[in-house]
């Protein structure tokens, strides 16, 4: 249930960006002066920008796609644009996970192992109703990740369920209405396809799912709080302490 793990220790710079995100995640942290954090990531729906700062242990888990809610045992909805210690979810356990993690002196194949054991561990536990559920939210992110995203009444048809129960389903696994993800994942294409390929905006527009420039801009400024031209040509906005 966890997509992949991205170890971000001795990470430091001038500046962090943290783009809209479809996925919750697990970060396991210790501080320079010597904190650690088990925290747990909403769904991010706009972008931020922060200065950075050194962290000697930083791992990342991104979830997979409607593995949160069973693993959490929260609606993911209540996560969205929050980060919120594991143990506020969790209690005794998460604080219990996170100790183990502090133990471990800071080897992340050890933390990456321990982690990885922990959310197998809690999902063993679920009713499997809450898993085939989870499995369905995952099907459902696939198809609304595409270059061209399904239809939501041609998806609900494809897995035999109605428009109004996938839609209440997806939003509890996901924390994002349909049209949210699929709208964040458009953008996360655009970024990736401007980055990696030199074209004309109007051209990256039309390839990337977006009616015009138009439309791609107005989406640019929502969530990135900046046009296409600046985020392309690191104008970004001023840093705010993290």
């Amino acid at each position: 249930m966890i997509a992949e793990i991205h170890d971000l220790s001795g990470t430091t710079g001038e500046r962090v960006v943290h783009l809209p995100d479809t996925a919750t995640a697990l970060v396991f942290r210790t501080t320079a002066a010597g904190r650690t954090d088990l925290l747990v990531v909403g769904p991010r729906t706009r972008a931020s920008y922060h200065t950075g700062k050194r962290l000697p242990v930083c791992l990342r888990a991104r979830l997979r796609p409607g593995a949160a809610a069973p693993l959490l045992g929260v609606p993911v909805r209540a996560l969205v644009d929050r980060v919120t210690p594991l143990a506020d979810l969790w209690g005794a356990a998460g604080a219990r996970l996170e100790r183990r993690l502090a133990g471990l002196d800071g080897d992340p194949g050890l933390i990456r192992a321990h982690l990885e054991a922990a959310v197998r561990t809690r999902l063993s536990t679920q009713p499997a109703e809450n898993l085939t559920q989870a499995r369905l939210v995952r099907t459902a992110a696939t198809a609304l990740s595409a270059q061209r995203p399904a239809r939501l009444p041609d998806l609900a048809r494809a897995l035999a369920v109605s428009e109004r129960h996938l839609r209440d389903l997806f939003t509890e696994g996901s924390g994002l209405s349909p049209k949210a993800f699929a709208r964040i994942t458009r953008l996360r294409h655009a970024l990736t396809a401007g980055r990696t390929h030199a074209t004309r905006l109007a051209e990256l527009a039309t390839t990337t799912g977006y009616y015009d420039q138009s439309h791609m801009t107005a989406e640019f400024r929502r969530m990135l709080a900046v046009p296409p031209a600046a985020f392309f040509a690191d104008r970004l906005p001023a840093l705010q302490p993290c």
